[in-house]
Order: C-alpha cells, then structure tokens, then sequence
C-alpha cells in the first residue's frame, strides 16, 4: 500500500519527537503525610533541599536522601517560597495573615514577616533589581520587598487578579492576570505598569516562566494551551496543546524544554524548536492534584505535590482559597529522566 507523503513526514516528526523525550518516570513517592492544601515548590540547590507548602507550613525535604528534614511553621495558609542569596533569608506568602514569613536560609527559623496585600499568592526573587515580588489575588496588586531593607518599599496596582510572574533580571518583570485573560509588563525601576499584553487563545492564565536567551514568554492556561509570547514585540507567536489545569510552567534553559504541571495527573513537556516554534515530545504521567512543580537544575528531577484519595476527576486540591476539604496523606512525587533511571538502577 503506498504511502502519502504528508503522512510519512508527520509519522517521522512524531518518531524523532519520541525519540527525544526525556522519559519522564516516577522515581519515588515520599510520604511526608498530614492534611491541608498544598501550592508552590521550590528548590533549594545551594543546599540540596526541597521547600514544598502545606497548609500553614513548609515542609523541608533533603533531595539527596529524599527524607524530610525539616519544616518551617506559623506561614498560614503558605503558599509559594522565594530565595535571596544576597541576604541569606527566604520568604514564604502566607496567604491567610496577608504577609510575608521572612526565615533564615541556613537554620530554617523563622525571624520575621513583612505585610503584603489581600491574600499573597505567588512569590519570585528577582537578582535584577534585588526584589522580593508578591502577587496579591485578592487586592489585586503587587508588593515590592527590599530584602536588605527587610521592608516593602512598593505597591503596584494591577488592574487584575494576578497568578503569577516571572522577571528577566533586567528590569522588567511580567504577571498574568488570570480574569483579564491577559498580561502585563512591570517597570521595576519605576514600579509602574509599562504594557499590557492580551493573550490571544488564553483563558485564565496561571502559569509562567521565561527563555531569557529568546525573550519568550511562557503563560499556561486553563483551556488547555501553552501560550508564548515575545517579550520584546508584547505579541503571542504560538499556542501549543497541554493537560488540564496547569498551575505551573517550568522552562529548562540546559536542554530547551518548557514543563507545564496539570492537575489531571500529567505534565506536558514541550520543546523549543527554534524562538517561534514548539512541539510537544511527552506527556508525563503524575498522579491527580499534582498541579504545581519545581525543577531541579543539576539533577533534571521534577519534583510535585498532591495527596492520595483525590477523586478520579479532581484536577486540584484543597488550599487557602476555599473551604476545608479532607483528603488522603500529603505525599511528594519525584519525576527522573528515564536515562537517569537506568543509570540509578545500574549502580545498585
């Protein structure tokens, strides 16, 4: 039977992108256990440890030995964990106290907070300008913290519920508006708004992150898209298929791929081809509520959280912004390379 061209060159492109998948598999489930909602990761390369929100505390997991050790609490309603090397100290949005929890990064002890808006949601420390930027959901602005000065110095009013942001560590920062279908360009030299950017196939976006390399923006949004945008020409160039429910987007700049965490129990992985051009390689299997991530730089693990017992449709968990909902242990999922799995097994 003779073969169309058309069809033989896409059943080579989907083999050659199969091919290059990373092979993403679950490597360990750690049972960190207890009740409450759960959000943000963070990773914490310097010293090898996990921060991961739960509840009204962080919890603290070693990745080399993948045990928990450590928790940080009083952060209620915690929410996202943000690191400043220059001050040693890292800063949690405790969504439910309208303000920041400030800890030390060695001890783990908490030694201060610094009052954000309504309900501090997403939480990102930009080494441009030495900023420590929360998005408040429900006032609708952004705090500006001056980690040295231990003090907020700014608020920015958005026009919009935020989800989150990214900064380019050249003055400039972006943040989705989740009601507004679109996104906005902060001057931080001037704490101002300086452009806004609708998200053309958007709807609700939650997620980001940037290609600083190729100034693209990545937005994750809950009709099932991944769309990028040119942060210089404030323009989308590509909407590119994902899961349900991202809530976060993670790009790798080592090896040119953007992960986006779905809370149907996937992760789709997704490649940079060329500045205006992606494609879809995987789609990772997770486990249900698993809609938040963090990306280890030196191991390529991925690292989520959810609990066990989540219904067979629920694409999230429970969280400060709702009513109390009781579900099974809290666990962390650690995701490897399929290479690196082979790898781990061969050294046993």
């Amino acid at each position: 039977m003779a073969v169309l061209p058309g069809v033989l060159g896409s059943t080579l492109m989907l083999a050659a992108a199969a091919a290059n998948a990373p092979g993403y598999r679950l490597l360990e489930k750690i049972q960190v256990g207890g009740q409450g909602g759960w959000d943000y990761l963070t990773v914490d390369s310097r010293h090898h440890r996990l921060f991961v929100s739960h509840g009204n505390k962080v919890e603290v997991i070693a990745t080399g030995t993948l045990k928990k050790a450590g928790e940080i609490l009083d952060t209620p309603g915690a929410h996202g964990i943000a690191l400043a090397p220059e001050v040693g100290k890292g800063y949690i949005s405790a969504g439910n106290a309208n303000r920041v929890v400030v800890f030390d990064w060695e001890t783990l002890k908490v030694v201060g907070s610094i009052p954000a808006g309504e309900k501090p949601d997403a939480i990102i420390y930009d080494p441009g300008s030495a900023r420590i930027l929360v998005a408040n959901g429900e006032s609708n602005n952004l705090t500006v913290i001056d980690p040295k000065a231990g003090k907020a110095v700014a608020t920015i009013a958005l026009g919009g519920v935020p989800e989150f942001l990214v900064a380019d560590a050249r003055g400039s920062a972006w943040v989705n508006l989740e009601d507004k279908n679109e996104m906005i360009m902060l001057d931080l030299k001037t704490n101002r708004v300086a452009k806004h950017i609708p998200l053309t196939g958007c709807d609700k976006p939650s997620s980001m992150d940037m290609d600083r390399t190729t100034r693209r923006l990545f937005a994750g949004c809950r009709n099932k898209v991944l769309a990028v945008v040119d942060a210089d020409r404030a323009s989308v160039v590509a909407n590119v298929p994902i899961g349900d429910h991202v809530d976060a987007t993670v790009f790798d700049p080592a090896r040119k791929l953007v992960f986006n965490s779905n809370g149907d129990g996937t992760i789709t992985v997704i490649r940079e081809e060329t500045p205006d051009r992606f494609s879809v390689l995987e789609t990772a299997v997770t486990q249900r509520g698993a809609k938040t991530m963090a990306l280890d730089p030196e191991s390529n693990a991925i690292y989520l959280s959810t609990a066990e017992g989540l219904s067979s449709t629920a694409t999230g968990g429970p969280s400060s912004k709702g009513p109390a909902v009781k579900t099974g242990p809290f666990v962390v999922l650690v995701l490897t390379p399929a290479v690196r799995m082979q790898n781990r097994s061969g050294d046993r």
